[in-house]
């Protein structure tokens, strides 16, 4: 197995293909800013984006090898996530608050995997109203939390595998292997459908875009360890301060998400226990 080449020795001026592992609630252009921002390359980009709310790989291209993001963004994807069932939501993951519940216990898993089957090879989907696809030239999601309607044209998609790798309802646990331009989070909403109870994308990891695979990626802390000390502080000879960690701006739209999370780690701190009184 050939070693894997270390991060201190990637080229990022002349041109490099970086694979990261993306943090939950960062956006694609969070972390193209951070990495721009820590290693200063002239030209930088990536090559296919994940919602803020998904993890996993995400492939940026600097330098020359910019030249190959439309390959990369064109070859296969493998993810594996948990849909979960009896329950909508109108951005189709946890972006947003649920708006619909349907009973769900009557399903069997023997026709779970039949509606899953079902889904196998070329079909036509729709992509969800809460994504980047434009619309008279705006985002959707821009349309969509404002309120506005819009109508998005389906389009045909591939999906070439489709396996559940755990059942417990409410949760179901995937892995789906699919060509570019498949949404997910459209995959959970029409999976919830054809099993007539509705559903809605709660966890989602990138593990694989052609032969580029999750387990050789980055992480974030990684690359900032290369940061290379500023001009202006390396001609005073001054030591340059070591890097505030700053968490990105959230993409608009996450703000229910966040209060969620709070909530839930607020419910985790125990209570103050009450004043002693003295004897």
């Amino acid at each position: 197995m050939r070693e894997k080449k270390q991060l201190a020795d990637f080229d990022f001026e002349a041109g490099e293909v970086l694979l990261l592992d993306k943090p939950l609630t960062w956006s694609s252009f969070d972390v193209v800013r951070k990495v721009k921002n820590t290693l200063r390359p002239r030209k930088i980009g990536h090559a296919g984006t994940l919602d803020p709310l998904a993890t996993g790989l995400l492939i940026l291209c600097t330098g020359k090898k910019t030249k190959e993001i439309d390959l990369i963004q064109a070859q296969e994807k493998e993810y594996e996530g948990t849909f979960r069932l009896g329950q909508t939501t109108p951005s189709f993951d946890l972006e947003t608050p649920v708006d619909a519940e349907r009973p769900y216990e009557h399903l069997t898993p023997q026709a779970i995997a039949a509606a899953v089957g079902a889904f196998l090879g070329k079909i036509e989907q729709t992509p969800p109203l809460f994504s980047a696809v434009k619309v008279d030239g705006q985002r959707a999601y821009e349309l969509a939390r404002k309120g506005e309607e819009a109508v998005i044209k389906p389009k045909t998609i591939e999906i070439k595998a489709f396996e559940l790798t755990r059942i417990a309802l409410p949760e179901i646990d995937f892995r789906v292997v699919c060509s570019k331009g498949t949404y997910i989070r459209s995959l959970a909403r029409d999976l919830g459908a054809a099993l007539g109870c509705g559903a809605h994308l709660t966890r989602l990891v990138r593990t694989r875009i052609g032969s580029y695979q999750l387990a050789d990626a980055w992480t974030i802390a990684e690359v900032q360890a290369l940061r290379p000390p500023h001009p202006e502080a390396a001609a005073a000879g001054r030591a340059e301060r070591p890097p505030r960690e700053r968490r990105p701006v959230a993409r608009t739209g996450l703000d229910y998400y966040a209060a969620q999370q709070a909530a839930a780690t607020a419910a985790q701190v125990p209570d103050a226990p009450p004043p002693s009184e003295s004897a």
